[in-house]
């Protein structure tokens, strides 16, 4: 892969986050009833930090979990040992039903993550509603699937790859466009 272009730099990360957050409130007219589910691996950092900035916006903590989807998905990658999925850990301590969830991701691409988070969102409650919020949407979706907050649009080619790398995963903030 050859990087072509960084359209998005640690400052301009946080602006994008800063302004998610304050969309959230908004929209949900305060941080009450609302639970901030991060699609893992990259969507939970998000999610930390969105949860720092409705902290900072409302003085409310809203709380936070972490969702694999690895079993929901519809291209389930099996490891070549043991010709099983790779399972992440959920860790959601709070009751979903009647909440508002937020599903926190990197990118929206195709529509077949978020779809397989709202499947897994169910099999753990009822929800009153599920919103999603994405750092980037690249577009190309397979699914009748839209973000409720986005961080920023990217419109790409088929042969063009979103990188996005978190301090916390990757030891850097930034966005980028690789060629395949």
């Amino acid at each position: 892969m050859k990087k072509k272009t960084e359209v998005l730099d640690q400052p301009a990360i946080n602006r994008a986050l800063t302004r998610i957050a304050h969309e959230i409130v908004e929209k949900n007219k305060g941080g009450e009833n609302l639970v901030l589910v991060g699609i893992k691996t990259r969507g939970v950092p998000i999610t930390k930090r969105l949860q720092d900035k409705i902290k900072q916006i409302e003085n409310i903590t809203v709380p936070v979990g972490e969702l694999d989807i690895t079993l929901y998905r519809d291209d389930l990658e099996k490891t070549v040992e043991n010709d099983e999925p790779e399972l992440k850990e959920t860790n959601i301590e709070v009751e979903l039903t009647g909440k508002k969830v937020i599903l926190i991701d990197d990118v929206l691409f195709t529509g077949r993550t978020v779809r397989a988070a709202m499947d897994a969102v169910m099999d753990l409650g009822r929800p009153s509603q599920i919103q999603l919020g994405v750092l980037i949407d690249r577009g190309h979706r397979e699914l009748p699937i839209r973000a409720d907050y986005v961080g920023k649009n990217i419109p790409t080619s088929e042969q063009e790859i979103i990188v996005v790398q978190l301090i916390e995963t990757d030891e850097a903030d930034q966005v980028s466009i690789y060629e395949k």
